[in-house]
């Protein structure tokens, strides 16, 4: 069967399934797509772009992408023309991001202090546009890399969570590809031809992510199915703590 018959049952479905699992997305939402340039976030663009102008979800909801420039000089016209191409109009937020991180701050490991003034940055534009939720490129690689990092080098086990509710920016983030695997993304975008803009960031492949990445890669190969009986314990301790949400 060629790839393009198998995109509902491995991308669409998975997407919509994690989406209905948890509740991402609600009728009449509008939500904001980050999207960095990276493979990840416009895949993450295309498939809500699909899903809401199709209405797969059954009911009709509103995205809004959004970038920022973090002052690395990229040239963000492919992902604003292929945007546009969609319909749509990027959003562009301009930041010193890059200047605070490594001129003014020095940050020896810097992805952290990164992550956070992207995270700011992006929630309250996306609130000043209207948005209830914003949805992030995150994919089943990143759940368990999160989960090693967090364990490695914080004692704990635990991973992000699929939506959570930011009660000072009084957004709910949410992560419709929980489900897709980053190598089915990969061929994604190789097969659709999108526009990624390569990473300008001076660490890139540098960090302890990369390093928990080759680590996740190896487990994998021992144990072919740990990514499944990620997902499954995952929907287990999330199962248990919405039975006890909605008792209470």
């Amino acid at each position: 069967m060629s790839f393009k018959n198998q995109e509902n049952k491995n991308y669409y479905n998975p997407v919509r399934r994690a989406i209905l699992n948890y509740e991402m997305i609600l009728p009449h939402d509008k939500v904001a797509v980050g999207m960095s340039g990276g493979k990840d976030s416009i895949s993450l663009f295309t498939f809500l772009d699909t899903l809401s102008k199709q209405e797969r979800l059954g009911y009709p909801f509103e995205i809004v992408p959004i970038t920022l420039d973090m002052g690395f000089g990229m040239d963000l016209t492919p992902m604003k023309e292929f945007v546009e191409q969609r319909g749509y109009e990027l959003e562009i937020v301009p930041t010193k991001i890059a200047k605070v991180v490594f001129d003014i701050k020095k940050e020896k490991n810097p992805c952290s202090l990164c992550a956070k003034l992207r995270r700011g940055i992006l929630y309250k534009r996306g609130k000043e546009l209207g948005c209830s939720k914003v949805a992030l490129g995150h994919h089943l690689d990143d759940a368990l890399e999160t989960y090693f990092m967090n364990f490695f080098y914080h004692g704990l086990l635990e991973s992000f969570e699929p939506i959570s509710f930011l009660s000072e920016a009084e957004l709910h983030i949410i992560r419709p590809m929980l489900y897709l695997e980053e190598k089915e993304i990969i061929r994604w975008v190789d097969y659709h031809q999108l526009p990624v803009i390569a990473n300008p960031c001076p660490v890139d492949k540098k960090t302890k992510r990369e390093e928990t990445k080759r680590f996740v890669a190896r487990l994998t190969e021992d144990y072919p199915l740990v990514k499944k009986r990620f997902v499954q314990g995952m929907e287990h301790e999330v199962g248990n703590e919405w039975s006890i949400l909605r008792k209470t």
